[in-house]
């Protein structure tokens, strides 16, 4: 699998590893793996894909990367691993005027959701029936201050000169209306969310979020995530073992 090309003459030479699905081969379920993916997508620089069956993992990988699971890349023949340290080095070597730079300009959109998944993951693998409503308050809890800041205007949004009030943002993404870091890091984990949770828990995103709506209709809108996404059996495996049920 390709990534678009880029027409510069001397682009370097990168392959992602990433966790392969229950079949072996398709894309499984990484939210880390999903972010890189975006990432080299989104800096619209020439990279192959390689699916790692780590039920069987071949022995060239071994040799490879050893003791590593995926995600890890090789850029120039180079060894990369921590997929922080790999988003970071491709954010300082992919940059203008070749690559778009991708960091958010508001510290407050890395921050936003930074406690969404772990709110997730103590909901999901809770057993006890009357502990549930408090760990499902918990999430919504994330959910509210996710909603309440993709609604607020960002200080661009704001014509001081008009006489018009901007109550509401339109913007469609975290920072604004392009995809960042800040939304490789969160999308993953909100399509794991939206897929497990209803699984599993009977729970949806209530309607009446309408930044998170706004902002999740139009991340599926954008190749760059959504053909970078698992199929919804590969997480409703996943979460198969992990999520208790409740007694």
């Amino acid at each position: 699998m390709e990534s678009r090309q880029n027409n510069a003459t001397e682009e370097p030479e990168i392959e992602l590893f990433v966790k392969a699905g229950i079949d072996g081969e398709n894309i499984g379920n990484c939210p880390f793996c999903q972010r890189l993916f975006m990432v080299l997508w989104l800096k619209g620089v020439k990279f192959n894909v390689t699916t790692v069956d780590m039920t069987r993992k071949p022995e060239e990988l071994k040799d490879l990367a050893p003791g590593t699971n995926p995600p890890f890349l090789l850029f120039n023949k180079e060894l990369k691993t921590d997929f922080i340290k790999i988003e970071e080095f491709l954010e300082q070597t992919l940059g203008p005027p070749m690559y778009p730079h991708l960091s958010p300009k508001y510290k407050e959109s890395f921050d936003v959701g930074s406690d969404i998944f772990a709110k997730f993951s103590a909901y999901i693998k809770n057993p006890r029936k009357e502990a549930n409503i408090n760990f499902e308050k918990a999430l919504l809890r994330e959910f509210q201050r996710l909603d309440v800041y993709l609604n607020t205007p960002l200080p661009e949004e704001i014509d001081q000169d008009s006489v018009e009030d901007i109550t509401v943002s339109k913007r469609k993404f975290l920072d604004g209306d392009h995809l960042t870091l800040a939304d490789c890091n969160l999308l993953p984990k909100l399509h794991i969310i939206k897929i497990a949770a209803k699984r599993y828990r009977d729970f949806e995103i209530p309607a009446d979020m309408t930044g998170v709506w706004r902002y999740l209709n139009n991340a599926y809108a954008c190749d760059e995530f959504s053909h970078t996404c698992p199929a919804d059996e590969e997480i409703e495996h996943t979460y198969a073992s992990v999520a208790r049920k409740m007694t």
